[in-house]
């Protein structure tokens, strides 16, 4: 519980309060933490019979002369759930020390709980990144698996879909708090919220509901934003069988990497063509690109004007337009790009070419 790490951690706040040496010392009389490193595994006897006797004692000079390792001061017991699981002592002329020592004795305590809080809070979202985890790897569901389910109040006879939700930026990390967060602005016990890695979020939702879905989404992505100032791209997976939730997850996944590109909440029912892209190999990508606008590379004005041409629908007007060029410039640029690639804008099969690998180049070059 007082581990050395914990005291020293301890030691360093509560010096703050007080311009004292502070030690810390484990319940078998060995100093773990101080403000005098040199003393640091030392016995202290003072500290030894606190411990027995559950009492503050006062350290005089003449103690200093029959207690071993002591210096003139304070020892307080530090309590946690009743019991005494360590001592803090203020070295310092007793009168002047004194006075600090319940407040130190209260912090110290209250450092202790908290502490205790947290590695409560991460050993469940560990187990409960574990369960889940076996939940979308097993195909068969042990009675084990069952009875833990139960623990966690999970029912497994619902259908859920997978939503995956990742940090923006990736220096960022879903911390235990944000977890804990994020499980009050869902407010919904059916569901199932675990951290997954550092920078996700994975939510198994009960709800059919594509509205509401969105509409929960979007509230907690505002209240992280409001109080973490994170950003959360999201991908959700179809409604299935909770057995059949591995499929929600890699659905999830691939409309995820749409969002990331998008900004948008995607959903996998949603994709069409993506759906197809994202199956083709970044090998394949590559090569596409090298068969047919590699020789554009150095053209960045014919690379812009046939992004604009695709993102005006192929309105010759509109993309004249929106380059503030001649139309018959535009005409131009676009025999141009058919003498350097053989791809000609006014044969369909062309078109979709050329825009399948203008898309894996920006793809590419993203990445």
């Amino acid at each position: 519980m007082l581990s050395p790490h914990l005291a020293k951690k301890i030691v360093s706040d509560v010096r703050r309060l007080i311009n004292e040496d502070i030690i810390i010392v484990a319940t078998n009389g060995i100093i773990i933490a101080s403000t005098d490193t040199t003393r640091i595994g030392q016995f202290h006897e003072g500290a030894f019979l606190v411990f027995h006797e559950k009492k503050t004692r006062i350290i005089t000079k003449e103690d200093e002369n029959v207690l071993r390792g002591v210096k003139a001061g304070i020892n307080l017991p530090i309590f946690f759930h009743g019991d005494v699981i360590g001592v803090i002592g203020i070295t310092g002329d007793p009168k002047k020390v004194s006075p600090y020592g319940e407040l130190l004795k209260k912090m110290t305590e209250l450092l202790i709980q908290e502490n205790y809080y947290i590695e409560q809070l991460q050993l469940e979202a560990r187990t409960l990144e574990t369960f889940v985890f076996e939940w979308l790897q097993a195909r068969e569901w042990s009675p084990s698996f069952y009875e833990r389910a139960q623990l966690f109040h999970i029912d497994l006879h619902v259908k859920r879909r997978v939503i995956i939700a990742s940090l923006k930026e990736t220096k960022q990390t879903i911390s235990v708090d944000m977890w804990k967060y994020v499980q009050t602005v869902w407010s919904d016990a059916r569901d199932v919220i675990v951290r997954w890695g550092n920078d996700r979020l994975l939510i198994l939702q009960t709800d059919d509901d594509k509205e509401r879905t969105i509409a929960k989404i979007k509230t907690m992505q505002r209240a992280l934003l409001d109080k973490y100032d994170v950003t959360l791209h999201i991908g959700c997976g179809k409604m299935g069988d909770s057995k059949q939730a591995y499929h929600s997850y890699k659905q999830a996944e691939r409309a995820l990497h749409i969002a990331k590109q998008t900004g948008d909440i995607v959903f996998d029912e949603d994709l069409r063509l993506d759906m197809c892209l994202e199956d083709i190999s970044l090998a394949t990508k590559q090569e596409l690109i090298k068969r047919t606008i590699a020789p554009l590379m150095n053209e960045q004005e014919l690379l812009h004007t046939l992004r604009t041409f695709f993102a005006n629908h192929l309105s010759l007007k509109q993309t004249a337009e929106a380059l503030h060029i001649h139309i018959n410039t535009l005409h131009y640029r676009l025999k141009k790009v058919q003498q350097y690639t053989n791809l000609n804008v006014r044969h369909i099969e062309h078109v979709v070419t050329l825009y399948l690998a203008i898309r894996f180049l920006d793809e590419t070059t993203k990445k």
